[in-house]
Formats: structure tokens, C-alpha cells, sequence
């Protein structure tokens, strides 16, 4: 059968896509360490690492470990900085030429705010990425994405330092996600992004120790696919902000899932540390299924989830 064209592009908040897959912040470095392995330019977005004002060490090892269809992580957002970023790292990602999107994280608003309004200056850069979700830092991190309040105020006062689109990531660890999401929009997020790691913990019955040096970390990996499907249905059905899936995605089928339940994007983590070239395989297994369905755009795809 001949391949018939598709269209796999996408309008992210005002963030123009050749396809919607992006790579989760946190798990792509800063680009230049997958470059050996295919051409960036193929990707629908780059996420970066999430960028603090001051350079951070990270947590203390051990920091990994392999878990049962998931791995734990407890890096502590190790970074160069935002000036180093500035200077070093976007001279690298600005020549990609596809959207740059800037995971941003803080101990107190008026860090979030002072990054946020550097970066607006900052030539190359589509968007802004809130961290609000990460569990591994003592300070800030989960800590702003835990209260509906608060995420309210955090993105209000980030929202009037800039006026590149913001995308809030959220963390599963709450007890109601729509209520965060309803929150972020409505203090002017852009789009949500879901979900981060799972917070959890693993023993070594031998030592009876933890076996990070952080006691507990974030799950990520197929383990929490799942989770992070339910809760991407959930909140696309509550916001009307664009929503970026994400959460255990290997392949082109998963990423299926989170599409069709109404994603307008996904983004890869886990997978990267696997596999350097899942993301491709998953742009051309979305391609292949959608010439097996006869389905020419792929927002004829998105949120076509049958649930009556």
C-alpha cells in the first residue's frame, strides 16, 4: 500500500510544531547530548533541563535506580545556572531551529518571576516551562504544585513577568488534579503539562538502606503510564488549555494513548535513557498508524477517545 501523506504539525498554545512529540525536561540534557544520535530538527520541541538562578550540584548519590517497568530518580535538579544557560547553552539549542522550550524552577516566586523575565529577552526561546512538580528538591519544587492557592498565585505573578506562552507541569502527587489544573489556567497558564514522576522509594533488605542517597525519588518509566493517561483525561476535560501528555511513553502506541485521549502533544523522558532514538521511532510509528487508519491530519486524531 502506498504511504499517503500526513500532516503531523500542531498549534501548542501559539508554538507552531512540525509534529507533536516533544522530550520531557529533565531526561534531553540540553540537546547537544543527543545530537550524535539523529537530527534535532525532527523533533516537534525541545524541553530543556530545568534552569534554577544559581547553578546546582544536585542531591547526593546514588541518585538512579532501576525499578520493575520504571526507574527512580532523585538528581535534585542539577544545572548550570540561568546565566551559564544563557551564555553556554542556547548558542547551541537557538541554531536547532525548532521551538525551545525552557524548563524554569525556583525556591520562591520571586525567583520563578526573575527567570522568567530574563529568558524573555533571550532570542530562540518558544516558551516557558513551570516546574512546579519536582519531588526531589527540599525547597519549592512539588512543594508550589500541591495547592490550588498557590499554583494560582505562582502563575499569576510568573504570567506578569512574561509574555512567552507558560506551560505548567503538574505532579500526580496531589489529591486532585483538575483542581491544580483549573488553578493554573486561571492564573494564566497557557497549557498544562502531565504528569511528573511519582514519588516513591526503594530498600536494600541487605544494608537496610535506602537506595538513593535522597531515601525517596521520582518514578517514572512505564510503571506510572497508566496514572498519567487517567489523569490527562481528567484534566483535558477540565481545562481548555492545551494539555502535553506525558508519563511512561516507549513507544509510538503509547503515545497513541495519550493523543487520542486528547493530549495536543507528548513528550518522551524515561524512553531517551533506554533507547536515544525512541523519540524518532515514535514520530514514524504515528505516521505508520496514521496511513494504516487513513487519517491525513493528526488533529483528526486528538481527543477522538470513544468513552459512552
Amino acid at each position: 500500500m502506498q504511504e499517503m501523506s500526513v500532516d503531523l504539525s500542531v498549534n501548542l498554545a501559539g508554538i507552531d510544531m512540525k509534529n507533536p512529540v516533544m522530550v520531557a525536561s529533565g531526561t534531553f540534557g540540553y540537546g547537544e547530548e543527543y545530537s550524535q544520535f539523529f537530527d534535532l530538527g525532527n523533533l516537534g520541541a525541545i524541553v530543556t533541563k530545568s534552569i534554577t538562578l544559581a547553578p546546582r550540584a544536585g542531591n547526593r548519590p546514588p541518585r538512579l535506580y532501576e525499578t520493575p517497568s520504571g526507574m527512580l530518580n532523585a538528581i535534585g535538579l542539577q544545572n548550570v545556572g540561568l546565566d551559564r544557560f544563557i551564555h553556554e547553552k542556547m548558542v547551541f539549542l537557538r541554531k536547532i531551529g525548532i521551538p525551545i522550550i525552557v524548563s524554569i524552577s525556583g525556591e520562591e516566586v520571586s525567583e520563578y518571576a526573575e527567570i522568567a523575565s530574563r529568558l524573555s529577552d533571550i532570542d530562540g526561546i518558544s516558551g516557558i516551562e513551570l516546574n512546579i512538580s519536582c519531588p526531589n528538591v527540599s525547597k519549592g519544587g512539588m512543594l508550589f504544585g500541591s495547592d490550588a492557592q498557590v499554583t494560582y498565585d505562582l502563575v499569576k505573578s510568573i504570567r506578569r513577568s512574561t509574555d512567552l506562552p507558560l506551560i505548567v507541569k503538574l505532579s500526580p502527587n496531589v489529591t486532585s488534579i483538575t483542581d491544580i489544573a483549573v488553578a493554573a489556567e486561571n492564573g494564566g497558564a497557557d497549557a498544562i503539562s502531565l504528569i511528573n514522576t511519582v514519588l516513591g522509594m526503594s530498600v536494600d533488605i541487605n544494608t537496610g538502606k535506602p537506595r538513593l542517597g535522597n531515601i525517596t525519588g521520582g518514578l517514572s518509566g512505564p510503571a506510572i503510564r497508566p496514572i498519567a493517561v487517567r489523569m490527562v483525561w481528567q484534566v483535558v476535560s477540565a481545562v481548555k488549555s492545551p494539555v502535553i501528555g506525558m508519563g511512561g511513553i516507549m513507544t509510538a502506541d503509547d503515545a497513541l494513548e495519550f493523543l487520542i485521549t486528547g493530549a495536543k502533544a507528548v513528550a518522551i523522558g524515561t524512553a531517551n535513557f533506554v533507547n536515544p532514538i525512541a523519540v524518532m521511532e515514535v514520530i514514524d510509528g504515528i505516521k505508520k498508524f496514521m496511513n494504516q487508519k487513513c487519517i491525513s491530519n493528526i488533529n483528526d486524531l486528538i481527543g477522538t477517545l470513544i468513552d459512552d
